[in-house]
């Protein structure tokens, strides 16, 4: 048992470090993520300080962003080589707790190192490919790569391409689609699985962005032969965000030969971009055609079963509670991307913490309206696609058909007529999104509609009621 004079020591000890981290990191940053640490206590004998914190979300969210802080801090208040362990609650009523040494067991993402960041730049070596660093981060992957009718195309695709890189049909597989909805989350389960199913190949993913860095350095240092032959010497190359190559001429050119020499030997090639080929202004022509010999498979915004499916998800791995009144009214107002899913459970947690109180409905609605700048639910095109559909059992991909179906008419129609009415969007462009019509087309829509509602008690019925799950 622990003396009076024991149980200042280390609360001192803590203090000071709480003192020294004040000077580092912001204000909220401090009040969010170490005002609510416990400090537990210092055995002096194994010269091991331990600290007690909320929940396993804590934990690893200490450990990916700040645990340098903690760590020089530590070394610098109680002297170099001090253990930092971590005591995580895992469970509030019977005040469970589990033990983690910092850096050691940690679920936190490992860091992704650029390639030739701590080696002489550019060399640009040929390792045997189980010591080839990939840039994969196995955090990503098909496991927590959650389906629904969004992505499950691409999905599907996705583990065709790892389970015979570079002996499909798919190649180049190209995903495109807005910021935020797995792209690079695909690409990187994509890698890692290919990596499982067939360590002898080498894989690297990169950026668009790093890979124009290199090819820059590589130029600067007269080391383009040894970059050229790295890259041709992969087995599968993941280029992510291939459309900062826009206005890179020279960029696009060794693209283009790697790109060239790979596909020849059958080598597999995946690319992400936020745009699709024909809407890539500013690329060579001859590597958009290249882009168009495989797969292009659009990944759209995750759709309401979705965005259920991936809170439920990381509230589970993050071990908190939240009802499903709260799950269901941050998925019917957080809609655009899982990177704003994932961005305001951290905003509630922090403000669960600072404010010890639970994740209830009038939190939600408080973190989503400062976090998403929402006062009132927003309604966009994709969100009533999703709605009308589900609501005649139909799969949305049959708004865009040109089929003359009366149910699919009908409810393209009602899709038009309710963009028109709860969005701000052009004619022009509601009809560009739903179907590629004209804005006659969606000026005679809307007219059909309002003349049936006007005629028809059911019909009228039917619409309400689309537009009660709107709302």
């Amino acid at each position: 048992m622990h003396t009076d004079n024991y149980h200042n020591n280390y609360q001192t000890l803590w203090t000071q470090c709480l003192t020294v981290i004040n000077d580092i990191v912001p204000d909220a940053a401090f009040n969010t993520w170490f005002k609510p640490i416990i400090p537990l206590s210092y055995e002096s004998e194994s010269n091991k300080f331990t600290i007690q914190v909320p929940s396993q979300f804590f934990y690893e969210y200490l450990e990916e962003k700040y645990v340098n802080v903690l760590k020089v801090t530590i070394d610098r208040v109680i002297g170099a080589g001090t253990i930092l362990n971590y005591r995580v609650m895992v469970d509030r009523s019977t005040g469970g707790t589990v033990d983690y040494p910092a850096e050691n067991g940690s679920m936190a993402v490992p860091k992704i190192t650029p390639v030739g960041a701590n080696k002489a730049p550019l060399s640009f070596p040929q390792p045997a490919p189980q010591d080839l660093d990939s840039q994969l981060n196995p955090k990503y992957n098909f496991a927590n790569y959650f389906e629904g009718k969004s992505n499950q195309f691409v999905r599907v695709a996705g583990e065709s391409v790892a389970l015979n890189p570079g002996k499909t049909t798919f190649n180049p597989l190209l995903i495109f689609g807005p910021s935020g909805v797995g792209k690079t989350h695909l690409c990187h389960a994509i890698g890692t699985r290919i990596r499982e199913l067939h360590p002898e190949k080498r894989v690297l993913y990169v950026s668009a962005h790093l890979f124009r860095v290199q090819f820059t350095d590589a130029v600067r240092k007269n080391t383009i032969n040894d970059f050229l032959y790295f890259y041709q010497n992969l087995d599968v190359l993941i280029l992510d965000d291939i459309q900062e190559l826009i206005g890179q001429d020279k960029t696009q050119l060794t693209y283009f030969h790697i790109f060239n020499h790979l596909h020849q030997l059958n080598k597999q090639l995946i690319l992400t971009s936020d745009k699709s080929p024909g809407n890539m202004l500013g690329m060579e022509e001859r590597l958009i055609t290249r882009l168009r010999w495989g797969l292009i498979a659009e990944l759209a915004r995750p759709d309401l079963e979705l965005r259920k499916k991936i809170l439920k998800s990381k509230i589970n791995h993050d071990g908190i509670t939240i009802s499903d009144e709260v799950i269901d009214f941050i998925a019917d107002y957080v809609t655009d991307s899982v990177r704003d899913l994932e961005g305001i459970l951290v905003s509630l947690v922090a403000n669960s913490v600072i404010n010890n109180r639970e994740i209830d409905l009038a939190l939600a609605k408080r973190v989503i309206s400062q976090a998403v700048r929402l006062e009132k639910k927003q309604i966009s095109i994709q969100s009533i696609q999703e709605i009308v559909c589900n609501y005649f059992n139909m799969e949305q991909s049959a708004l865009q058909q040109n089929s003359r179906k009366r149910e699919i008419v009908q409810a393209r129609q009602i899709t038009m007529y309710l963009s028109k009415k709860y969005t701000e969007c052009s004619l022009s462009h509601i009809g560009k999104v739903i179907g590629q019509k004209d804005h006659a087309t969606v000026l005679h829509a809307c007219k059909t509609i309002k003349d049936q509602i006007e005629i028809s008690k059911s019909f009228r019925s039917a619409v309400e009621e689309i537009e009660g799950k709107l709302k």
